[in-house]
């Protein structure tokens, strides 16, 4: 791949560092929220919580300004908005004000969940389609990893608002992100299917290093085999759908969002110290970056329906010791079952690339 492709690809890819940021930011802020705003358990998940509303919303309309106004320019304004939610959550003087800015960066983190691997699968090569569209999926967990490193580095900088650097500094990655993305091009294949631009299209491709006339041919062949409009939910699609959507499903019912959005807490319930609740919490994103390119290391050596067993029995065990280890049947502890169930997690990461290869063989047959 030439140097432009790449740098295309990764300038994308940071919507997955900010997706990871802003998902794992929220643990080191969310005890000080609580009593600041004197929140009631109920209302406390409710503002924790705001951003995964968003991210419903987010990943479910994301394509649609994407199919009209382009992949770029929705990129640029996914990058705007994280800045605009970011700075807007820092200097939240009341609970609504800070929902409301929680949920417009959901908003922000399910749509580039959707925008970016459809850029990157539209312009990357068919060869190198895998390994780039992974990128997306890495900078998530590099991300994560970073808000947690941040979170530990930001204790007591500002005092008892100090949960507002750590949430207001993902404006500096997402200024950076919509400053790269002004430089990038729109994709070539959303130029040639919804607005016909053969020249525009055919400057991107010769920017890449890829060949016009062999993406020419394959829209022009796929459009050729669709003689009638298909509805997406048909039967043709329906268990590739209900096996990405109950892979997701199982995925997110291991509470993987209660460790990843409350680990300082679960830390200081299990009797760590604060300081040593961040530290562990900082582990945890090593545990997961290293496991999650452990398991991408194995996905094509041992197959994914293995790496699923493995990181299920994976749960099953590490959930039983931590249930074990809060009972107080089992003394101590707590901190490794759950480096140990985010090693499961992380090394079966294709519970949630699966539903990603699954879409993007719906996309490549019914939408082009």
């Amino acid at each position: 791949m030439n140097r432009q492709l790449i740098l295309w690809s990764v300038t994308v890819a940071l919507g997955g560092l900010l997706f990871g940021m802003d998902v794992a930011n929220i643990s080191g802020a969310e005890q000080q929220i609580q009593q600041l705003w004197g929140l009631s358990d109920w209302m406390h998940g409710t503002a924790i919580a705001m951003a995964l509303y968003g991210t419903v919303v987010g990943a479910g309309f994301g394509s649609i300004p994407a199919n009209r106004w382009g992949r770029k320019k929705t990129l640029i304004v996914i990058g705007l908005v994280f800045l605009i939610s970011s700075l807007g959550t820092a200097f939240a003087t009341d609970v609504y004000t800070f929902m409301f800015f929680r949920f417009l960066g959901g908003l922000s983190i399910g749509a580039s969940s959707v925008v970016a691997p459809v850029y990157i699968s539209e312009i990357a090569p068919a060869r190198h389609r895998g390994k780039m569209g992974i990128a997306f999926q890495l900078n998530i967990v590099a991300g994560i990893l970073l808000a947690y490193l941040t979170n530990y580095a930001l204790q007591g900088v500002g005092g008892d608002n100090d949960w507002r650097y750590m949430l207001g500094i993902i404006a500096i990655p997402s200024l950076l992100f919509t400053i790269m993305m002004l430089r990038t091009p729109e994709s070539p294949r959303w130029l040639l299917l919804y607005r016909n631009d053969e020249a525009g299209a055919k400057k991107v491709l010769e920017q890449s290093g890829a060949d016009f006339d062999e993406l020419l041919k394959d829209i022009t062949a796929a459009k050729a085999t669709h003689t009638k409009r298909e509805t997406l939910f048909s039967g043709k699609y329906s268990k590739p759908l209900l096996l990405a959507f109950l892979i997701a499903l199982f995925n997110q019912l291991s509470g993987i969002n209660a460790i990843i959005y409350f680990a300082p807490r679960v830390f200081e319930m299990a009797g760590l110290g604060k300081d040593a609740s961040f530290l562990s919490s900082a582990g945890i994103g090593i545990v997961n970056f290293i496991f999650t390119l452990a398991g991408w290391y194995l996905i094509d050596r041992s197959g994914r329906r293995t790496l699923m067993f493995i990181g299920s029995v994976g749960y099953i065990v590490s959930l039983v010791l931590m249930s074990l280890a809060f009972a107080g049947v089992i003394h101590g502890g707590i901190t490794i079952f759950v480096f140990l169930f985010i090693a499961a997690h992380a090394i079966g990461q294709v519970l949630l690339f699966l539903p990603t290869e699954l879409a993007a063989l719906i996309y490549s047959d019914f939408l082009h």
